[in-house]
């Protein structure tokens, strides 16, 4: 099967911002190097703070370069859910921040004369079933009366008929890694700096943070923001109980003749989204849908689903990208940023974007400067991590750690897969109180790893298109060398030697 490649990581260059090899101390350590991060210090230098950036990998290779690159206030049907949940005031709040978020990054790609491929785009749901049409009809009044250009319609330009369609209008879309990677190159200079390859092993709160990487090497800071994803330091709020992970796919198609103008997703599931984007001299089409919880699929049947959705709708010649993303989700639908825990207000985190990443990305980097200038933010309430929980919500929290236990459970009796690892594959073998992962590469090398989780201890499961070793409890991902390629584990997996053409020994356990 062809790799899978990231048409926003193929179409930029790489970076080379210089690893961290001394102790320093800063006014603001932001941890992590994708747009909530980038967006945050970018913000915090334009207030004269002296802020690091102290990325693992290298920056914008993650979940941002692998988004579909929507800068919306749209997130599906969410308003009349805030509205019903939460009441009129917070579910304005929500509406305010995001919109806010468009035009702030549109005002930023203008002034900073950014070429990031910007446009703007009306933005739509869409349905094909009649018993969505009434949803978002209620989603565009609720919407309208929270301030946004919303309206109900019933064609919004697709080639193939739809019930009904909710439009938001001043929305957009652009090349999330070419528009971070010119906010980065802005941050070094005035005591600020970004590091890559510098990865964080440990934080130690106090009135001054102690951040300790793997080097050996220590960071002081007044002030840290965990703009990692998942945070790589639970602080006590107690996350990883809090949200849960899912994948998604996108394909970027070649299609002959004309495209449909805006971006697009479904009300219903399977979710589809749509979106265009100019390549050179011509446009690709980007088509994305078929979430499911991280370890619970397998990618290469996603991925010619979508196939089959583009080529049944569109004239498609070629598929030169296809890519996968992973987005965590909150209990109650709401990113939590802000405060890491109630009393600690020298440490913040943004997360749980439940695939909407974009535009509040850039909410949480006003929100945190706020926090960190003002002591407050117009929007904290809404996206407090503090805030309390609805019965609903509570509901889905016990639902989400009954899925955990049994993942432990299942993962620890599951049986022994037997015989040989033809190249390309991989099986798990049983061994005295561990499990071994092993897989084969096309040369015949094989690759033996501990599949129990270094975070909660849960059984890893294979991903055969993308070659990983994931975790179905709470989204950690490690490649088939047991490196970490998504957290919240901050530990490699257990590695064993391998003996070419030969099964694993079990005696190497």
């Amino acid at each position: 099967m062809e790799r899978t490649k990231s048409y926003w990581l193929e179409s930029t260059s790489t970076t080379n911002y210089p690893v961290l090899d001394k102790d320093i101390s800063v006014d603001v350590a932001v941890i992590g190097g994708g747009l909530a991060g980038i967006t945050t210090a970018w913000l915090l230098k334009q207030e004269g703070l002296g802020v690091v950036v102290l990325e693992a990998d290298r920056i914008c290779q993650g979940t941002t370069g692998h988004s579909t690159a929507k800068i919306s206030s749209q997130h599906d049907l969410i308003y009349a859910w805030l509205d019903k949940e939460f009441g009129r005031e917070r579910a304005k709040q929500y509406a305010d921040a995001n919109e806010t978020a468009v035009k702030t990054m549109a005002d930023i790609v203008k002034s900073q004369k950014i070429d990031c491929d910007f446009q703007w785009q009306p933005a739509y749901v869409y349905t094909e079933q009649d018993k969505y049409v009434e949803e978002i009809q209620k989603e565009a009044k609720i919407a309208g009366a929270l301030g946004i250009g919303a309206e109900y319609i019933q064609d919004p330009g697709l080639p193939f008929a739809v019930k009904g369609a909710l439009r938001f209008d001043n929305q957009a879309q652009f090349h999330p890694r070419k528009y971070v990677l010119a906010l980065a190159q802005a941050i070094p200079g005035e005591g600020c700096h970004i590091y890559e390859n510098t990865k964080v092993v440990g934080i130690e709160e106090g009135k001054i943070n102690t951040i300790s990487l793997d080097s050996g090497k220590k960071i002081r800071a007044d002030r840290v923001v965990l703009a990692t994803h998942f945070p790589i330091h639970d602080g006590l709020g107690f996350y990883f109980a809090r949200m849960y992970s899912e994948r998604s796919y996108i394909l970027a198609c070649r299609v002959e003749g004309d495209l449909p103008e805006g971006m697009f997703i479904t009300a219903e599931s399977p979710g589809r989204s749509l979106r265009t984007q100019t390549s050179k001299d011509e446009k690709l089409l980007l088509v994305g849908g078929e979430h499911h919880k991280t370890g619970a699929g397998q990618e290469g049947p996603h991925y010619q689903t979508l196939s089959d959705f583009a080529q049944a709708n569109f004239s498609v010649t070629d598929i030169p990208y296809r890519w996968s993303a992973q987005d965590y989700t909150t209990l109650d639908k709401i990113p939590y940023i802000g405060n890491v825990r109630k009393g600690i207000n020298n440490m913040f985190v943004a997360t749980g974007f439940r695939k909407w990443g974009i535009s509040t990305s850039t909410v949480a980097g006003m929100v945190i400067r706020d926090l960190i200038l003002w002591g407050s933010s117009p929007w904290q309430e809404v996206f407090s991590p503090q805030r309390g929980l609805s019965l609903k919500s509570a509901g889905k929290l016990i639902s989400i750690n009954a899925d955990v236990a049994k993942e432990l459970v299942l993962g620890k009796l599951a049986g022994t897969q037997e015989g040989d690892i033809p190249p390309g594959e991989a099986k798990v073998i049983s061994g005295e109180g561990t499990k071994i992962g092993a897989y084969r590469d096309d040369k015949g090398e094989l690759h033996a790893v501990d599949i129990t989780c270094t975070h909660f201890g849960c059984e890893l499961k294979w991903n055969s298109a993308e070659k990983t070793w994931d975790c179905p409890c709470h989204g950690s991902r490690f490649s088939i060398e047991g490196d970490i390629v998504d957290g919240p584990a901050l530990k490699p997996l257990r590695s064993f030697p391998g003996e070419g053409d030969h099964d694993i020994d079990p005696d190497i356990i």
